[in-house]
């Protein structure tokens, strides 16, 4: 199984890292790396799954946090993993608009991961 993920290098532009299953088989960070990306795509922008996608900025833009689509996103991606807890970060600034998500995963093979997802 495998995914691709964008990764914005220091320069500023993105590059697409391909991950794959594991040599011991475990998908963990196939599935990581397709939640972190759902995170990132906007509603209905995946040709291939409509259900994939949160409305971020639109709801920024109307003051309200896109919860919903979040916790659909958490629900839809928690059987991969033994534990997953996606929560929104607290703002810094307030002209920062764009919502940043925490994402705190146990692997089903007891690995404890935590990433800061900017959407």
């Amino acid at each position: 199984m495998r995914t691709y993920g964008r990764v914005k290098n220091s320069d500023g532009s993105l590059t697409w890292v391909e991950v794959q299953t594991d040599a011991n088989g475990h998908d963990d960070y196939v599935w990581l790396t397709t939640l972190i990306q759902c995170l990132k795509l906007n509603i209905g922008e995946s040709p291939f799954y409509a259900s994939y996608g949160i409305p971020a900025r639109q709801s920024i833009l109307q003051q309200i946090f896109p919860d919903f689509y979040v916790t659909q996103a958490q629900i839809q991606f928690s059987p991969y993993f033994s534990s997953l807890v996606v929560s929104k970060q607290a703002p810094t600034d307030r002209l920062h608009i764009d919502p940043v998500y925490n994402i705190s995963v146990v692997t089903n093979f007891g690995v404890k991961l935590a990433v800061s997802v900017a959407t």
